[in-house]
This record gives C-alpha cells, structure tokens and sequence, in this order.
C-alpha cells in the first residue's frame, strides 16, 4: 500500500513527535525532512566557517549521506537557524526533492514532516495535516529541549529565534511555509502529546477507512 501522510508547519509545533507516533501505529516509515536541511546547514556552516556559500550547500545536499543524518548536533539552535537559510536556497531544494518525493510514495506507507511537504513534496498526499501551536507554547517547549544542554539559554532568546525563522521560512521566494488548501489544522497549543497524537490518528485512520 502507498499511502502518504503529510504534516507541516513551524518549529516546536509538536509535528516531529506527532508524526513518529503516528508512524508507529501504522506502521509506516518516517521522515524528518528537517533534518535533510540541518545536516546540510550545519555543513555548510562548517565548511564555510560560518558563511553559508550557496553552491557549497548545493553540493553538500547532492551528496548529502546518512553519516551527515546521524550527527548528534542536528537538533541545536545553531543546525535550526542553518536549515531555515539554506532551506531558502533553490539548488538545495532541488537535491533533496526527489528522495523525499521518493520515500513518499515507499510501499508500506509513510510520513514525512516539513514546511512544505503539501505544497510542494507531496501535494497529492492522502492526509495533510499542518500542525501549529501559539509562539509562547512552542517557545517554551524548544527552552526545555535545549536548556540541558545549553543552561545559560532564556525563554526571550528562543523566542525571538522562533519568531526569526519563522519570518523566513514563511517569507521565502522558493517553497514558503504554509498550510495546503486542503490541509487539516491540528492546534496542539492546549493539547498535551497523548491528545495531539490521538487526533492526527483519528484523522488519518477516518481517511484509511
């Protein structure tokens, strides 16, 4: 069976965690498409010494491997911020597109979470779901996930993070974010996960049939 489920919008919305337990109960394969986009950021940033080169993206994304996926660095501010610049890159768009447009339609099933995945990677997927939450929600929920690690970090500071990428994700030329025209909204602002989880289900299970 192919069945293509796509779930879309901003950073610490809740879509990642929604989409591997969604994947989970079906069965299906998961993609993080965000992390295509990190690992080729932080790359660049690398490579670069802090300059994101748009060719040297362009190339790191055609060669992009699954040692570049597997870095324990991915999920940090610094990866986030590099993923919404060079996701704003047209070349780097076109590399990575048909191996998403490929896992998209595996047998089996999956999903795939993103900007953009119901506009431009899968606009023929049989659910598309754009999960959002308020900016002080999601902001609190990326503090928690990044304090560990970084104690010094304060909630202003995500948030104005949050609120920057935003703007360029939703303001980019190539593949902005939004929600399809006929995608499902999912507001996890006052939903705890189980809730949030049990929702995209139903959807998605009301569609299988």
């Amino acid at each position: 069976m192919k069945f293509t489920v796509a779930l879309d919008g901003p950073a610490a919305a809740g879509k990642g965690t929604i989409g591997r337990a969604v994947a989970k109960h079906f069965g299906f394969g998961y993609l993080d498409t965000g992390l295509l986009y990190r690992a080729v950021g932080i790359k660049a940033l690398e490579i670069g010494r802090g300059v994101i080169d748009p060719q040297v993206a362009a190339r790191i994304a055609a060669t992009l491997s699954e040692t570049d996926l597997g870095r324990d660095d991915l999920r940090s501010t610094m990866a986030g911020q590099a993923a919404s610049k060079v996701a704003a890159i047209p070349e780097v768009r076109a590399a990575l597109l048909d191996f998403q447009k490929t896992f998209a339609r595996r047998e089996g099933g999956a999903v795939l979470d993103g900007r953009d995945i119901g506009t431009v990677i899968c606009p023929q997927a049989e659910v598309k779901i754009f999960v959002t939450a308020s900016d002080e929600v999601r902001a609190k929920r990326r503090l928690l996930e990044l304090q560990e690690k970084n104690p010094s970090l304060t909630f202003e500071k995500v948030l104005a993070d949050l609120a920057a990428r935003d703007a360029r994700d939703a303001g980019r030329d190539t593949a902005p974010m939004k929600a399809a025209e006929d995608a499902l909204l999912l507001d996890t602002t006052k939903l705890s996960i189980d809730a949030a989880v049990a929702e995209a289900v139903a959807l998605i299970q009301k569609r299988i049939g």
